[in-house]
């Protein structure tokens, strides 16, 4: 006797469940999304608010905040598909928007993918996920977005907040979507076989190699800024640390596009990783300075982060154990060491390092990718058969794929960063006045993060000289700063301005 037919939710003929639609994969895929959203907000607006000192809070946060909500308005008008669409060029898809309901309920797919043998026959399919076009959609903005958010890093404390609306939109366009087709949509590094599991080189590399690019042509903060920058609050650059260490569950759990087996590597790996690269860090920070610093242990939670992210699913987890302590050892050393003594890196005022958290630690992982990446792993992942690291048969091809890959990274984004931010200043200047730099949030937004001097009352600086030299006014001497400031309880309290 046959069964009865099945009602409610799981009926097989339920409108909104398609027969190609897996709902597992599809409620993985909106919440890794939404892990990878909760890195940049308010996982990064957070940190960068923090970490920062207190004149520039507000504008280092909103720097992040434009970023994020302008990449999703430019990425459903043209940008998506440009990084994933039907191919245009060998490193370019063809611009279209992503708007309307016949594209977004279909079926997503990755039409550049499918790979055919010098014949024409086809001999890999086209990548296509169980879920509708619009939560790929969704998935890969967020991974755009924070790959702005992380390149904002570079320029905090002095850029104009005009300039940086002007070049977000243009960068996106021309540098994000041009490595995201070649490496992940179907490009000619896809096809070569260049490794890059969750972003090591679209995300990372390019962020921090276009981050210092900009930085150079921007010019450095005010002289006081640079020598001194003590963060405002270290309590909250934890927890946005945090928020990005737990979020990265999605980035690299959704690298897949599916919750399958090496989603679960993958989000294992990653956090061993960051905590063995964090570990690292603080140990070389009490051995050589002989007590750990929290920002150290922030920085090295991040390299460890993003090593691991070129192969995250590909690799076993002695070998992501391995990626931490490589993480907190080489962009230590380039950080700490190699950077004081290099003329280029002294130069460039790079404000929270992204060149070697990112750039630096992006290229290392790529590289031991292409060394520890295994077949087994592989080849539930891979669109090339017999695809394996160094270590496990695959030769030194696989490590010099790597490093072509890396190369093509870095110099479109040195290339073309440059190209958008001279562009940019033509229009606009690049960097604030040093008048509005020495105020910082008001100068620039007329807006500040704390309310330190009464209920919302914001502090007269023009009085604040006054006060110090002891001015006298109708005969009477006014009340210095510190008296004024213990009388609102803030005794005790330092700001650094």
């Amino acid at each position: 006797m046959a069964a009865p037919l099945q009602s409610g939710p799981y009926a097989p003929d339920l409108p909104a469940v398609p027969a190609w639609l897996n709902k597992g994969d599809n409620a993985w895929q909106l919440t890794a999304a939404t892990f990878v959203g909760i890195q940049s907000m308010p996982g990064l607006v957070v940190l960068y608010g923090s970490i920062v000192k207190k004149k520039w809070a507000v504008n280092s946060a909103f720097m992040a905040l434009y970023a994020y909500a302008s990449t999703l308005i430019v990425w459903v008008l043209v940008g998506f598909r440009m990084a994933f669409g039907d191919r245009l060029l060998p490193f370019w898809g063809k611009a279209g928007p992503a708007l309307a309901e016949g594209f977004l309920a279909a079926r997503a797919s990755f039409p550049a993918t499918a790979r055919r043998g010098a014949d024409g026959a086809l001999v890999a399919p086209r990548t296509e996920p169980y879920y509708p076009e619009a939560t790929l959609v969704l998935f890969e903005f967020e991974m755009a977005a924070i790959t702005l958010v992380l390149l904002a890093g570079s320029l905090l404390g002095r850029m104009n907040i005009k300039a940086w609306m002007a070049f977000t939109p243009l960068w996106l366009l021309l540098s994000y979507t041009i490595c995201a087709f070649s490496l992940w949509g179907g490009g000619f590094l896809y096809h070569w076989g260049v490794i890059d599991y969750s972003g090591g080189y679209v995300v990372h590399l390019s962020s921090g190699v276009a981050g210092f690019t900009a930085a150079y042509w921007v010019g450095p903060r005010l002289k006081s800024d640079r020598e001194r920058f003590a963060p405002n609050n270290i309590l909250l650059m934890i927890a946005g640390g945090g928020l990005l260490w737990l979020g990265w569950a999605g980035f690299n759990g959704g690298a897949p596009y599916a919750p399958n087996i090496t989603a679960s590597v993958a989000v294992l790996n990653t956090n061993v990783s960051a905590a063995t690269s964090l570990l690292t860090w603080t140990c070389l920070d009490v051995i050589f300075f002989g007590k750990p610093s929290v920002i150290g242990a922030v920085q090295g939670m991040m390299t460890g982060l993003v090593c691991v992210t070129a192969g995250a699913g590909l690799v076993h987890t002695w070998a992501a154990i391995l990626m931490g302590v490589c993480a907190g050892c080489v962009p230590w050393v380039t950080m700490m060491i190699l950077h004081k003594r290099s003329a280029l890196l002294q130069k460039v005022d790079d404000t929270l390092a992204v060149f070697h958290t990112h750039a630096v630690a992006g290229l290392l992982g790529g590289v031991l990718t292409g060394l520890l990446a295994t077949p087994d792993l592989m080849a539930l992942h891979s669109h090339l058969p017999g695809a394996r690291g160094a270590f496990y048969g695959g030769g030194v091809a696989q490590v010099g794929k790597q490093l072509g890959g890396a190369l093509f990274v870095v110099a479109w984004n040195v290339v073309v960063t440059t190209g958008i931010i001279l562009a940019v200043g033509l229009v606009v200047p690049l960097r604030m006045p040093d008048e509005q730099l020495r105020i910082g949030d008001d100068a620039a937004h007329g807006e500040e993060a704390y309310a330190l001097w009464g209920d919302g009352e914001r502090f007269d600086l023009t009085r604040n000289e006054a006060a110090r030299t002891g001015a006298w006014g109708n005969g009477v001497r006014e009340e210095t700063v510190d008296h004024r400031l213990a009388g609102t309880g803030a005794r005790g309290l330092t700001i650094q301005l």
